[in-house]
């Protein structure tokens, strides 16, 4: 079992500092880092290139190489991680045993957290295609085109690594014009008949297409939408996989008591008897004891003094007559 660690504030700015890069209700967008190891190839080099610019303008690109086998030693990728508040990585190597070979890491609390490695088996980049780009920093759709993203546990880790990298935060809403420009297809094919469960071997490649979204007049409301191949097109081959500590990840999923609908108002942590109108304003409500008004001291005021009755004017009338 491993224990979460914990650092001390030394002084004021320190303090400051681990404030900043404690857990939020609603986290910022995660920053990935790029980085190369000591063996590299061509084909490595351009994938992580294109990885890159669709991750852009949350990437960090390191040129050189460095010392750095993930599944070996994770002590140099939690040193970038903390360096850089950074907490994805896609590490690029290349050997006799593994070409072409891309490690996939998440890190939770400057530590890692789980690792997933693909093989590069076919690629074409985007200046392979003579087609427009998207812009820089728009979020792109992503479609998942298999049951393996629901039932089979590699498969659904791609799905989940790929969504942590490119998709971001959940949007409710998204604007027809300007919203979307891209679109991220991920295609995986049924498994082989004698594939063997124990092993895991012959599984089927993964697919990565990215195709640019035109809107065209269909006659209605709606558009109609037309895509164009942008790249890149990489076909990955599903290599090793490091599960995430059942403690930590745990930890890493743990969620505050917060309805979203709080979140989103601004109101933060639930409190009684306290709402958010449709127009934003914070309503409370208060509840007091029952005022008992027969023992209220009132009679020093002016309009609330006993004045002695005035005769009517028939008792008038009567005592003059007397």
């Amino acid at each position: 079992m491993s224990m979460l660690r914990t650092i001390k504030p030394k002084n004021a700015r320190v303090k400051r500092a681990l404030k900043e890069r404690e857990p939020q209700v609603v986290e910022n967008e995660k920053t990935a880092i790029f980085v190369r190891g000591q063996s590299t190839s061509d084909i490595v080099r351009n994938v992580m290139k294109d990885l890159y610019a669709l991750k852009q303008p949350h990437a960090i690109n390191f040129s050189r190489k460095n010392d750095i086998h993930p599944f070996e030693d994770t002590a140099s990728l939690e040193f970038f991680s903390n360096k850089n508040d950074a907490s994805l990585f896609v590490t690029g190597l290349h050997s006799k045993k593994r070409p072409h070979n891309l490690v996939f890491t998440r890190m939770f609390d400057g530590r890692v957290l789980d690792m997933l490695e693909l093989g590069v088996e076919g690629f074409k980049g985007m200046g392979d295609f003579d087609s427009p780009k998207s812009s820089v920093g728009i979020r792109p759709l992503m479609i998942f085109h298999s049951d393996l993203f629901d039932t089979h546990s590699k498969y659904q880790l791609i799905k989940s690594f790929l969504l942590d990298f490119y998709n971001g935060h959940a949007l409710s809403e998204i604007p027809l014009i300007g919203g979307i420009e891209h679109v991220i297809s991920i295609t995986a094919g049924p498994l082989p008949q004698d594939h063997d469960e124990n092993t895991d071997k012959n599984l089927p490649k993964v697919h990565f297409r990215v195709y640019t979204v035109k809107l065209l007049a269909s006659g209605s409301k709606v558009p109609k939408l037309q895509l164009t191949e942008m790249g890149p097109s990489i076909d990955f081959a599903v290599r090793r996989v490091q599960d995430a500590d059942e403690e930590m990840l745990k930890m890493a999923l743990k969620r505050p008591k917060i309805a979203k609908s709080d979140v989103e108002s601004g109101l933060g942590k639930k409190k009684k008897n306290i709402e958010t109108d449709s127009m934003g304003d914070k309503v409370g409500k208060l509840h007091l004891e029952r005022q008992d008004l027969s023992k209220m001291q009132g009679r020093k005021m002016k309009g609330l003094k006993v004045r002695k009755e005035r005769p009517s004017a028939e008792e008038m009338q009567v005592d003059d007559e007397e």
